[in-house]
């Protein structure tokens, strides 16, 4: 299903306003069908019918989800369940109590992509996790506040890694943000850690996702056989959450909100 790799996209960074207008549409849709899918989570329920919700809103809105058929991803969202980092694929998994679960979804309309995810609480969850879900959202907070144009990329990972530091929180190094716009991932690399080789300007205009990976113990991972989901290496919980974002003069604007 899908070919085996979408042609690189060798366009640039900064968009025009027509190609923000349309990303904030399918930005929208994506929010929105997360939020759908995020309704039914509860105790007993598959991470399969939390995918048929989302693929059916998007469609119902004339979106195509960004991952079906994507290098040959078989479902319309990722959930990623407790130790899961990313890339779960939806099957006939049962939610438990005290299960997190991250829910990761791409709308394309209008020949653009909007891509969002966020972790949800299933039933009642201990405070650890809890905690873990929380700090990560702020550190996405945080990171977004911190992008202004003429700034580093580098920026973003350093305001992320330095805040999951004072929590003994592992930062996940390998899964990054990317650049997005026509072309689902552009080319242009947003690191969660400091990375002295993220020196990219940010410059207005300029369209990608932060989308910080924490973890309660080591950042390592390994692969499923599935070539997909990734792991803790340790097992332990990780939580993510993600926005799209374009640069404006003076900071950000949030594609992604329902």
């Amino acid at each position: 299903m899908g070919k085996p790799s979408p042609t690189p996209y060798t366009g640039p960074e900064v968009q025009t306003p027509e190609t923000i207008e349309a990303m904030r549409i399918a930005g929208r849709i994506a929010a929105q069908a997360m939020a759908e899918a995020a309704k039914l989570i509860a105790p007993g329920v598959t991470t399969d019918e939390l995918d048929r919700v989302a693929h059916a809103y998007m469609c119902d809105h004339g979106a195509y989800p960004s991952t079906l058929g994507y290098r040959g991803f078989p479902k319309s969202l990722c959930t990623s369940v407790n130790e899961v980092i990313c890339h779960g694929i939806p099957d006939s998994t049962v939610l438990r109590d005290g299960d997190i679960i991250n829910l990761d979804v791409t709308a394309y309309i209008g020949g653009v992509h909007g891509d969002n995810n966020a972790t949800y609480l299933v039933g009642d969850v201990d405070d650890e996790s809890r905690l873990l879900v929380e700090r990560t959202r702020e550190s996405l907070d945080r990171a977004i506040k911190a992008v202004k144009p003429g700034r580093q990329i580098n920026v973003i990972g350093r305001v992320i890694e330095s805040y999951a530091k004072r929590f003994g929180y592992g930062v996940v190094r390998d899964f990054t943000g990317h650049g997005i716009n026509s072309s689902f991932h552009s080319g242009l690399i947003i690191p969660h850690y400091d990375s002295p080789h993220a020196t990219t300007v940010i410059q207005p205009g300029m369209t990608f996702t932060i989308e910080p990976m924490l973890t309660l113990g080591t950042h390592d991972y390994d692969m499923w056989d599935d070539g997909w989901t990734v792991v803790t290496k340790d097992r332990r919980r990780t939580a993510q959450f993600e926005h799209t974002l374009v640069v404006t003069e003076s900071g950000t604007e949030i594609l992604t909100l329902p």
